[in-house]
């Protein structure tokens, strides 16, 4: 048949279940074609395509609420509500989401992007429904690393209490991005491992399945007997001591076993979990051999570029060697923040905490605390959540952690949820917390080799990739680097390699002094002071929000000091970004090589030159 006609859960529906076998190597095809065009997450959405379509040949969306965790899966979910012939788009301006936005579509009933959120969202989504009387029910499709955030387990502990129809379902492919760690791991896996289990399970099932027209009482039949054989066969009973009823584990690549188990958690009057095992990249091969490197996939036209994630891999690699106390922490991104090389080489000083930022952030004050030197490599949008622990737990006690924050900056095709606009303003209000950012690797480079003598805790800032790398001056504490003297009084102070490489090429059609402004917290005041006189401009350029960023920071040290000078700060705007293009996004913000000759020409003009 033509798959391509199946474009919303009422065509699915039509579909006899011995149909859903080819409708979803169709999905898998569209998914892997589009994916290798535009980018994108690869491996778990070909992982999540017989689930998506069994929870939608029994669940009534958009009804019923379908919440994604992290959303990076809901690639068959999207193909599957309405927006089929718009595929083809994804990730692009223009296009649907790479991530569930409820503006996009009803069938999106809440906005992910960041992990272990869906249980919180699907048990509100459950109570806003009660309320209204509609007998709609909430669930939320959940990871087996997300279950290592902590944000789960507060929600787990209120889904269980509150009674409410809310049916988790668990996909285990023992992955988040880089393998999974830590206890819930470790209990998962003796749920899957657990074959005399699923062996009688499956006798019970069988047997049940010959007893004719018993209907709901041999369902119960079922349920009781899986419970009781829970109760004698697994030692650890962790969900359903929360109140919640677990079933499993499935093949979560069965189509027919789900819908069955699917069919059973409709019925069931409270909290449901059910547990899916399946294979993350399923359907092609190079993706199940290696899922960790098929999770993000770059589109075909992107141009490499030099990455700032492989200079930090290899200088802590070096490092360690060097200074015994050097441990790198990260939280479940191991490649993505280059760190895979040092992993290898110092298991023993290598710490991944799994899908648990604000645990990774006190941990590395913990190790400090002890006379380590951590460092914490972490993606921009993902250190947010660590805020009240670096202010408690790391600035207070001033204690000598560098955070490596990678992908800072808008981030293009992952849009809204994953922007990294504003780490420097959370940070820079920290006392204690020195922030700087390198221009290259370079200066990465060179910055890490400071952080290893510096006492005290450290932030360097950084976007995924930099231009070349250049000669610099040698660091000193809370002192910029003039990288071109102008004859003119205006200063491009640049915060970033991103805002120097801007300056720097208007500099070829104006007269402007370029300054890398490698030091936001602190700022550096003596220059400040010496080029802040009346009839000088300064023009700061960040890649970050205007609200609380280093422009900001600059004006409000010259009001403090009551100078005279103009500050022009370029910068984004006070709103989220989903431009799916850095240089789009750039370009919306005014952050531009042709924007800032226009305004020096402006000021050129207005000073009669």
């Amino acid at each position: 048949m033509d798959y391509g006609t199946v474009k919303t859960p009422q065509d699915l529906k039509r579909l006899d279940i011995s149909e859903l076998g080819g409708l979803c190597e169709y999905l898998r095809g569209r998914i892997i074609d589009t994916v290798e065009n535009n980018g994108g997450h690869l491996a778990s959405n070909l992982g999540a395509v017989e689930l998506t379509v069994a929870l939608h040949y029994v669940f009534d969306c958009p009804r019923d609420k379908f919440v994604f965790d992290v959303g990076h899966q809901s690639y068959a979910h999207k193909l599957l509500t309405g927006r089929a012939d718009r595929f083809g788009g994804l990730r692009k301006n223009g296009g649907i989401s790479g991530f569930p936005l409820p503006e996009e579509s009803e069938y999106d009933a809440f906005g992910t992007g960041h992990a272990s959120t869906s249980l919180s969202v699907a048990l509100g989504l459950a109570e806003a429904s009660a309320r209204r009387g509609d007998g709609g029910r909430a669930i939320a499709i959940i990871g087996d690393g997300a279950l290592t955030g902590g944000l789960a387990y507060e929600a787990l502990n209120a889904v269980g209490s509150e009674k409410l129809p809310v049916v988790i379902v668990l996909n285990d492919n023992n992955m988040s991005i880089s393998k999974n760690v830590g206890a819930m791991s470790k209990y998962l896996t003796r749920l899957r491992l657990s074959k005399k289990y699923s062996r009688i399970k499956t006798e019970i099932k069988r047997a049940v399945s010959i007893i004719p027209l018993l209907g709901d009482g041999a369902l119960h039949l079922l349920d009781k007997g899986k419970r009781l054989l829970k109760r004698v066969v697994l030692s650890n009973k962790m969900f359903e001591a929360m109140g919640i009823s677990y079933y499993g584990p499935f093949d979560g690549h069965n189509v027919g076993e789900l819908i069955e188990v699917f069919s059973q958690a409709k019925r069931k009057g409270g909290p449901v979990l059910v547990h899916v095992m399946t294979d993350k990249g399923k359907g092609l091969r190079s993706a199940v051999a290696d899922p960790e490197h098929s999770h993000g996939i770059s589109s075909s036209d992107s141009c490499a570029t030099h990455d700032f994630s492989s200079v930090l891999g290899e200088f802590l690699t070096d490092a360690a060697a060097r200074d015994a106390r050097v441990t790198a922490v990260t939280a479940a991104m191991a490649i993505g923040t280059g760190l895979e090389k040092f992993a290898t080489e110092y298991p023993d000083r290598f710490k991944d905490v799994g899908i648990a930022e604000e645990h990774a952030a006190t941990y590395c004050a913990a190790l400090a605390a002890g006379g380590l030197k951590p460092y914490f490599a972490v993606y921009s949008t993902f250190l947010q959540r660590s805020f009240d622990e670096l202010l408690h737990d790391v600035c207070i006690g001033r204690y000598a952690v560098t955070l490596c924050v990678d992908r800072a900056g808008v981030v293009g095709a992952d849009g809204v949820t994953h922007q990294g606009v504003f780490d420097l303003s959370y940070l820079t209000l920290l006392p204690e917390m020195t922030v700087m950012c390198p221009t290259d690797g370079a200066e990465l480079r060179a910055m890490l080799e400071f952080s290893l003598g510096y006492d005290a805790p450290l932030a360097i800032r950084y976007p995924k990739s930099y231009s070349v790398d250049r000669e610099h001056a040698a660091i000193e504490y809370g002192k910029w680097e003039t990288v071109r003297d102008g004859g003119y009084n205006i200063t491009v102070l640049c915060a970033g390699g991103r805002a120097l490489d801007i300056a720097l090429a208007a500099a070829q059609s104006v007269d402007v002094r370029v300054v890398n402004a490698r030091f936001v917290k602190p700022l550096d005041t003596d220059f400040l002071r010496e080029h802040g006189k009346s009839g000088d401009v300064l023009i700061t350029v960040e890649d970050n929000v205007r609200r609380g960023g280093f422009g900001s920071a600059v004006l409000e040290h010259l009001n403090a000091v009551g100078s005279k000078a103009r500050c022009i700060t370029l910068a984004h705007a006070d709103a989220f970004i989903d431009d799916r293009s850095v240089d789009g996004a750039f370009a919306a913000s005014g952050i531009t090589q042709e924007n800032l000759i226009k305004i020096v020409k402006s000021l050129e003009l207005s000073r009669g030159k």
